[in-house]
């Protein structure tokens, strides 16, 4: 499943895997441990009220969004706004071409 050595980023999108919101997309919003993480999505899950989840139960993708990155580094927190904008940027880019690559190969 995840490599144990590979530790998840501030500002890294993930898919939820298991739980009441399998199936959706989210943002590392902060590091709580090495087993879990606070996840916000600017919709369902605010800034102010994010969800702490096992790593277990996260896809981790290779990318993460440099806004919401320097935007907590900077200030200790992000807008639900750029939350929302660089999910859906994310989702639209990124998704698409995964699952392009999936018809391809099936």
């Amino acid at each position: 499943m995840n490599e144990p050595d590979s530790s998840p980023s501030i500002g890294q999108f993930v898919l939820i895997t298991q739980g009441r919101e399998e199936g959706q997309y989210a943002v590392v919003i902060k590091i709580l441990d090495e087993r879990f993480v606070l996840l916000a999505d600017g919709e369902k899950r605010k800034f102010h009220s994010p969800k702490k989840k096992n790593i277990n139960h996260l896809e981790f993708f290779d990318c993460l969004s440099p806004e919401v990155q320097s935007s907590i580094v900077e200030t200790g927190r992000v807008t639900n706004g750029k939350l929302r904008f660089a999910l859906t940027k994310f989702v639209n880019e990124q998704v698409a071409d995964l699952k392009k690559g999936e018809h391809l190969n099936g």
